[in-house]
């Protein structure tokens, strides 16, 4: 157990270093090719907070355990909201934007939806995948035609040439691969060694350890009075989750899914959607203060709790 437990610590360490400068090349590049700090914000930030999760599910799904994919996908869903979010709403209460609970609220809403009704017949097929993607594209299409909230994000955004961070794209992304291919074979033979099914791995281990780029940008945002990216980056993030990271299994492994995922894991990812939503409807002119962020956190150290308590269901 020593190298595989080895192994993932390297993996976390070069993923989350990769992740972060990954998010500054990419949101540099899409400014130096004309598209608006506000914009960049909504789509390239989020898609680059979730590139750790989307790139660990596609190794996962291309070395055989898609299991694992599938409870990164929702385990990352389920960290955003109790653990960052949680986190972040004790450390500094959040104020709410209509804005983003006009326009990127429904889309999660819809996604979370589709992403119930893929995993409903515990069998993912390239059907399930092709709606999550068809449901990503509309996902962009609506947010490049909407009108992008007033974020304070200019300071989040890097100044670099274009070659500069064309460089760091392809350098991270390398490593970022790399990274994740370390961890999901770590990860698998801790499940095997441990007797602990690769469903409960991904929602755990994994889960957390992609989740932690997005935990430590909300906190640094809300401790340096950047409020308003706290919630967009954890709805962007589970947006992009949901269509991108769940798509992957079903598109390049389909077949039967952990009957635990539709079961156990999905409900409690859909009532703490449903939560959020509803907070962010009843607080839109207020804010997210500490005693919802403390019962997000105390949910998830709940769940966790749950989980550890179930540790022995043998690996699929």
């Amino acid at each position: 157990m020593l190298v595989p437990t080895l192994i993932v610590i390297v993996g976390f360490v070069g993923l989350l270093w990769s992740a972060d400068r990954f998010v500054g090349a990419a949101a540099a590049t899409a400014r130096q090719a004309g598209m608006s700090t506000l914009l960049v914000g909504m789509t390239i930030v989020s898609l680059g907070t979730s590139a750790p999760e989307i790139v660990v599910s596609i190794m996962a799904a291309l070395d055989g355990v898609p299991d694992l994919a599938i409870g990164n996908a929702l385990g990352s869903n389920i960290a955003n909201i109790g653990l960052v979010l949680g986190i972040t709403a004790l450390v500094v209460p959040i104020p709410v934007r209509f804005s983003i609970v006009r326009k990127e609220l429904p889309l999660l809403l819809g996604a979370t939806g589709l992403a119930g009704y893929a995993l409903a017949n515990g069998h993912l097929d390239r059907w399930d995948g092709a709606l999550l993607v068809a449901m990503l594209v509309f996902s962009l299409w609506w947010l490049f035609r909407a009108d992008a909230p007033d974020l304070d994000g200019e300071g989040e955004i890097p100044e670099m040439a274009l070659g500069h961070a064309l460089g760091w794209l392809a350098l991270t992304l390398a490593i970022m691969v790399a990274s994740s291919r370390a961890l999901v074979w770590g990860a698998s033979e801790l499940a095997l060694a441990l007797g602990i099914s690769e469903l409960v791995i991904g929602l755990t281990v994994v889960a957390i350890g992609t989740s932690l780029p997005e935990l430590a940008a909300c906190v640094a945002s809300a401790l340096k009075r950047h409020h308003d990216l706290a919630i967009g980056n954890v709805i962007g993030s589970n947006l992009f989750n949901m269509l991108a990271v769940l798509a992957v299994p079903a598109l390049l492994s389909p077949g039967a899914t952990d009957p635990a995922a539709a079961a156990r894991d999905y409900p409690v990812m859909l009532v703490l959607t449903l939560a959020l939503g509803m907070l962010l409807l009843w607080q839109r002119r207020g804010r997210l203060n500490r005693l919802p962020g403390a019962l997000f956190a105390l949910g998830y150290a709940g769940y966790l709790g749950w989980l550890a308590g179930l540790s022995t269901v043998p690996a699929s």
